[in-house]
């Protein structure tokens, strides 16, 4: 069985699978964790062995991580073979293949996500696509047709904008963010709905407006959105091909499958 681990700036995402079938024939056991720079390597190999239990710890075969938090990184791979036996490949080591291109100015740059959400895109969708990921940030990343990261957008999440109008407006309630529904009115006739619709139609619209600024450059690349937002808006964005919320699950254990040697060597010390 294999684990893969997200850790990204507001959950660390955990899922398994079994080796040699069809990874997503049916959709794969994933857990979450609140994020916490505090907590030490024995705190989430506890954490670990809570969420998979005993008997789905012994099974781990082999484990992969990608992280944009640089402070966890050692402390969760330290967790995870605490907690399976097994020291897990972290994407961007020296020895760790993604099988793509990285076409922009500083490689290393890139954050770890967007590029194994690009390879989740290679192995899974067609393209050239546009990968939308809905996260603490709302990110929009070209992978090209041979499956090359060419580049993206970033712009504040969701989330963040919701805590920026708390914190600088005192009149201001805290918004709940929640569905929408398409009959929003874009004109709010409370301070409540005003503040719903311009989450809501403005995020719309900046996608929109980004995705047609996008193909007016690229053509008519298909979009995948992702991200734990992505129920949110996917379905009023009509210039969206496909959602697939596990895109960057599949990104991790698609690099672990490109790279059996380094994990066997990970093993090895």
């Amino acid at each position: 069985m294999l684990l893969a681990i997200d850790i990204g700036n507001t959950n660390v995402v955990l899922a398994c699978a079994e080796v040699g079938r069809n990874l997503f024939e049916d959709r794969p056991p994933i857990w979450r964790l609140e994020t916490d720079a505090d907590k030490n390597s024995a705190d989430y190999a506890a954490a670990i062995r809570d969420l998979l239990g005993a008997d789905r710890c012994a099974a781990v075969t082999g484990a992969i991580v990608a992280s944009v938090v640089p402070a966890l990184s050692t402390v969760i791979c330290d967790a995870v073979a605490s907690a399976t036996g097994h020291v897990p490949l972290l994407v961007g080591d020296d020895g760790v293949d993604l099988g793509i291109d990285i076409n922009i100015d500083e490689p290393e740059q890139a954050g770890a996500d967007r590029l194994v959400n690009a390879v989740g895109a290679q192995a899974h969708h067609q393209l050239p696509a546009i990968v939308l990921d809905f996260g603490t940030a709302t990110t929009l990343d070209l992978v090209g047709a041979d499956g090359a990261y060419q580049g993206g957008i970033i712009a504040p999440g969701v989330a963040l904008s919701i805590d920026a109008l708390e914190a600088a407006a005192a009149q201001l309630p805290r918004l709940a963010l929640r569905e929408f529904g398409a009959d929003l009115p874009i004109l709010g006739k409370n301070t409540v709905s005003a503040m719903e619709s311009g989450i809501f139609w403005g995020y719309v619209s900046m996608i929109e407006g980004l995705l047609a600024r996008l193909r007016a450059d690229h053509g008519d690349v298909s979009m995948i959105a992702t991200g734990g937002l992505a129920g949110l808006f996917s379905a009023h964005l009509p210039g969206i091909n496909a959602v697939d919320p596990d895109l960057t699950v599949k990104g991790l254990f698609e690099i672990y499958a490109r790279n059996s040697s380094a994990a066997a060597r990970a093993q090895d010390g």
